[in-house]
């Protein structure tokens, strides 16, 4: 048994090992990659300013492009903000919704406590009762928004 434990822990490990090295040599791989697309969008960058400034003047085309950098940062900064709103928003959902089912599950669990008492049970009932005839009674009345939702 022994051997059967030591052979599968090796053929694991060996395992292990080489998806380290894959996403070794794949980081690498990745990484000059993206340095020379950085240096190939530099090269963009700059032969779209010599262009610029043949046609308009340097000066001039030194402020297009300083204008155009600073517009690009500023849509960049205006969408992060939007999306770090919207994702604390979703984060606070999923909070309440946690909650309020940790809540249901701890008053589950209770239940049979509070149940074992004849007191306590019928101190149970009414509120009870009183949930769901308030249900009813909003689900039963109609909207008070102004608008006539008779059908015609």
């Amino acid at each position: 048994m022994g051997a059967l434990a030591s052979l599968i822990a090796s053929i694991v490990s060996g395992e292990a090992s080489e998806a380290i090295a894959r996403a070794r040599r794949k980081a690498i791989v990745y990484l000059a990659a993206g340095l020379f697309c950085l240096c190939g969008v530099s090269f963009l960058i700059v032969a779209g300013f010599i262009a610029a400034a043949r046609e308009i003047g340097a000066v001039e085309a030194a402020l297009a492009f300083a204008g155009g950098f600073i517009v690009v940062a500023l849509l960049l900064l205006g969408i992060s903000s939007i999306t770090a709103r919207a994702r604390e928003r979703r984060v606070a959902r999923r909070r309440k919704s946690e909650a309020r089912a940790l809540a249901g599950a701890a008053a589950f669990a209770m239940l049979p406590t509070l149940l074992a008492s004849r007191k306590a049970g019928l101190a149970l009932v009414v509120p009870a009762v009183a949930a769901l005839a308030w249900a009813v009674m909003r689900e039963n009345t109609p909207p008070t928004d102004g608008a006539d939702n008779s059908p015609d």
